[in-house]
């Protein structure tokens, strides 16, 4: 069982801590447990009680109608809310509950509806990203455990791959050729899996390594395989200092490769580099980086 702080509510839900204080004192919403030391936490069910709260909240209705409902109620409510009117912040607080009660035909048939109406592309970069940023901060921290994180990895992983094995090719006149991979010791795939199905989107060839690859890999494959841009992820093992230092031993075996690398800790661009760096913030830079090798 996961244990959240009420900070951690805030951040998946969107609902301010002082807001959820009111509704338990006030509404008797949720009642949160404490620690030996008085400190309040929740767990599952709390969260999902406060997500599918701040739904109906979101809809226009009052707190004082949603407490008096009863738990089959607010299930009907939620049902109602989410057929009638579906956004993207709905789908995303449904994809949490659904990874926290492990529910994978739920899970995947969020996905799939909200890929069937929006595309691939704008469902991944305007609901699964934004569900990953929610929960990442949970991972790292611990407040989720590994079995929740395999079960949602594995699940998007499977959509990425599948997206693109669907792939015909796509032709481009001015093709490039991309080697992507994570260093050694990282394993989270999923944003290099869909710089891969971008790039594919794209009709640019890719070298594709994967998770975990030795330096030693990397430049075995430069002596060998020609490619026109290194794309490298870091999330979590590699400290700032480490990674600075990893990408500057890139730029001095590849100075004549574009480098383009993401790491939500990172704000050292190209003014720190060298012109031939991009500094990837976002799938947008990414997309806008492939627009501008086709103009």
């Amino acid at each position: 069982m996961a244990v959240y702080s009420i900070k951690e509510l805030e951040n998946l839900s969107g609902i301010k801590a002082h807001t959820i204080r009111i509704w338990e004192k006030r509404y008797n919403l949720i009642e949160p447990y404490r620690t030996t030391t008085n400190i309040r936490y929740y767990t599952d069910q709390e969260l999902k009680k406060i997500l599918n709260v701040a739904m109906l909240n979101r809809h226009g209705i009052k707190i004082s109608n949603i407490a008096r409902l009863t738990d089959k109620e607010l299930k009907e409510e939620i049902l109602r809310v989410s057929s009638s009117s579906p956004n993207l912040e709905n789908i995303i607080d449904s994809l949490i509950i659904s990874m926290i009660d492990m529910d994978e035909i739920k899970f995947n048939a969020l996905i799939s509806k909200t890929v069937s109406k929006y595309g691939f592309t704008h469902a991944f970069t305007n609901v699964v990203y934004p569900f990953l940023e929610k929960i990442g901060v949970l991972w790292m921290a611990g407040d989720v455990n590994s079995a929740q994180e395999h079960f949602v990895s594995n699940l998007i992983r499977q959509k990425i791959i599948a997206a693109i094995d669907n792939f015909s090719h796509v032709f481009n006149p001015k093709a490039q050729k991309f080697l992507l991979f994570l260093p050694e010791g990282e394993w989270h795939e999923i944003g290099l899996l869909f710089a891969l199905y971008l790039l594919k989107e794209a009709g640019h060839e890719v070298i594709y390594l994967g998770q975990s690859v030795p330096y030693s890999d990397i430049l075995a494959t430069g002596s060998t395989r020609h490619f026109d841009h290194i794309l490298v992820s870091s999330t979590v093992p590699l400290s700032e200092t480490d990674f600075i230092t990893y990408l500057k031993d890139l730029g001095g075996a590849f100075p004549d490769k574009n480098i383009l690398y993401f790491a939500g800790y990172l704000n050292n661009g190209p003014d720190y580099f060298g012109k031939n760096y991009f500094l990837l913030r976002n799938v947008a830079d990414l997309q806008e980086y492939l627009r501008k090798l086709d103009n």
